[in-house]
């Protein structure tokens, strides 16, 4: 775990964007918290790690390739591949810590071996280039070998920063379901890890499963030759990581409950469920790693009532990073979430324009996913019933890239009342696409 100096940490900010106002017995108190991180080209310092003033904190990638042998079914899938960690491999900063593995129903250490991770220089990057070509296509998949093997490389190098990147082009046919979530469970918390789906013969729920859990990003790649670009991408999205495990630090007054948190922006994701004690009416969400960016999330508090005119702090945020001697560095940002009960029906019936766009949105998300499974299953009015909700949303937020994805699965009569017909023939990379990327979100403009 990071080490961090005040001066080194990037700035962040905490905005809380709600209405405050409850009406007579109103318990329920919704906020939207804004998070946002401002590197500015700062260092974090891991303990005992060093590296270049401006290079950037101590950082450790994993690229995990998957080379079953479905990465034959076109051979140029394969080649893909190899070229895609290629262009990752030469995106790496200097003096980043890294490996490569093979992925089949083992997991294979590709580069550099011996239980250990190589230093990016020019000499490294072209040794690792060469082992590439070493890769071959045959086996099965056990994805769950893949994440344990690079969770021990990634251990062996003392970072700030660990992150994944994953590849896969099919099911994970070679370990239960139970040892797959057995190694993202012993995996959280760990290292964070994106995934990837190539062509179309893997499974949605699998991949966004794994990124999920590890904090990453989720996508398709339908067409091989577009590797290269998303590796590149992703990778230069790792370099430019300044912070880890981040914790957003909620604490309540006696007699409120959490009832949810979840990330709403720029995906959906479900935090509630992952939330550590951390002291009397204290608990953290872990967050991941952070760059310059910023993040929404949706608090939902449930406080005792109160007489009219009363008012209460409901909830407090703040941003915690763990450190070595099991202590935490409070990163100096703060938030109030507040109740105040009133009489006065317009202020206390007003919905946040916030809290209002991420409901929606977190609505949208559910309303394709539980579309695209009701179609699957043969339920078509269920499903159009569904998809039309999820148009009719995408329209009225403004979300117009998943709007566009909608529009391949179904022909949009009326956007603006969600009058939709499914299509009779739907592309799968099409279908894929938009179950993978129906979390994603646009944000509320403020």
């Amino acid at each position: 775990m990071a080490n961090f100096s005040k001066s080194s940490v990037p700035q962040f900010s905490v905005d809380v964007y709600q209405n405050e106002y409850l009406p007579e017995g109103g318990r329920e108190v919704n906020a939207i918290v804004t998070v946002t991180a401002t590197g500015g080209g700062t260092v974090g310092t891991a303990v005992g790690a060093s590296y270049a003033p401006g290079q950037g904190p101590a950082a450790g990638v994993a690229i995990m390739v998957d080379c079953s042998g479905s990465m034959d079914y076109p051979p140029t899938k394969m080649r893909n591949a190899r070229d895609a960690t290629a262009a990752a491999i030469d995106t790496l900063r200097d003096g980043t810590h890294f490996a490569v593995i093979g992925g089949t129903h083992v997991a294979k250490e590709v580069y550099p071996g011996g239980g250990r991770l190589a230093v990016a220089d020019r000499t490294s990057r072209e040794q690792a280039k060469q082992a590439l070509r070493r890769l071959s296509a045959g086996g099965g998949t056990a994805i769950g070998t893949w994440l344990r093997l690079a969770d021990r490389l990634l251990s062996s190098a003392d970072v700030a920063i660990r992150h994944g990147i994953l590849l896969t082009d099919g099911r994970n046919e070679h370990e239960s379901p139970e040892d797959l979530k057995a190694a993202l469970d012993s995996c959280a918390g760990r290292f964070t890890c994106d995934a990837r789906g190539v062509g179309t013969d893997w499974e949605v729920k699998e991949v966004t499963g794994i990124a999920s859990a590890l904090l990453g990003t989720a996508d398709i790649v339908a067409d091989p030759t577009g590797l290269a670009a998303d590796f590149t991408r992703m990778m230069e999205t790792a370099m430019g990581k300044e912070v880890a495990d981040v914790a957003l630090r909620l604490w309540t007054p006696v007699g409120t409950t959490i009832k949810f948190v979840k990330q709403v922006a720029p995906t959906v994701a479900q935090l509630t469920d992952r939330r550590t004690e951390a002291g009397p009416r204290a608990g953290d969400y872990p967050t991941g790693s952070w760059g310059d960016e910023s993040r929404d999330y949706h608090v939902c508090v449930e406080v005792p009532t109160a007489g009219l005119g009363r008012e209460m702090l409901a909830a407090r945020v703040s941003l915690v990073v763990p450190q070595p001697d099991g202590s935490v560095q409070n990163l100096g940002a703060q938030g109030l979430v507040r109740a105040v009960w009133t009489d006065d029906m317009v202020a206390s019936t007003s919905i946040n324009p916030q809290v209002a766009h991420y409901t929606g949105q977190a609505e949208l998300a559910q309303a394709i996913q539980q579309g695209l499974d009701l179609r699957k299953a043969g339920d078509m009015d269920g499903a159009t019933a569904k998809l039309g909700r999820a148009v009719q949303l995408a329209s009225a937020s403004g979300n117009a890239d998943t709007a566009k994805l909608l529009a391949k699965v179904v022909d949009v009569v009326d956007a603006t009342t969600g009058t939709v017909r499914l299509k009779a023939k739907v592309e799968e990379a099409d279908e894929m696409t938009l179950e993978t990327r129906s979390t994603k979100t646009v944000r509320v403009k403020k």
